[in-house]
């Protein structure tokens, strides 16, 4: 099992290949698109089949991995994307506070828009975020970020 947090570098096999660099900088789209609500939520939201759809539904039908979620959408299934990026369930991070200030997802995410498979390119451990929040004068406090 995965560790989370300090697993810099860290870079699974996901279950269909998706290609940043393909999506987010030759095409343009923008990181909200997939990841929708990221800037309303807690959380990043990882996107689902029907997201990918929306495109390729009438782009690429022919390549294989497209007819893959196609197969299991028609047959009501589903597979999971493996998280790079996590953190410690002890642990209180909003996307929502960080996005509302202007820090760019390329901050702790890295560029993923060059990047063919995701690996996570920072530590994401208490001392990543304390050095920034130092940097930025942010709250330092526990209660920051360890509710």
């Amino acid at each position: 099992a995965k560790k989370v947090g300090n697993t810099q570098g860290y870079e699974p096999d996901q279950p269909i290949p998706f290609n940043h660099q393909k999506h987010a900088t030759q095409l343009k789209i923008d990181c909200q698109y997939c990841h929708a609500a990221v800037d309303k939520s807690r959380h990043a939201t990882v996107p689902s089949m029907n997201v990918c759809m929306n495109c390729h539904s009438v782009v690429r039908q022919d390549s294989p991995h497209i007819q893959k979620m196609k197969t299991l959408i028609e047959q009501g299934d589903s597979f999971e994307w493996i998280k790079v990026h996590d953190m410690a369930d002890f642990v209180f991070f909003s996307h929502k506070r960080h996005i509302a200030k202007g820090i760019a997802c390329e901050t702790c995410h890295g560029d993923v828009g060059k990047m063919q498979r995701v690996a996570q390119a920072e530590r994401l451990n208490m001392g990543f975020c304390v050095e920034c929040h130092r940097k930025e004068k942010a709250p330092t406090s526990c209660d920051t970020c360890h509710h």
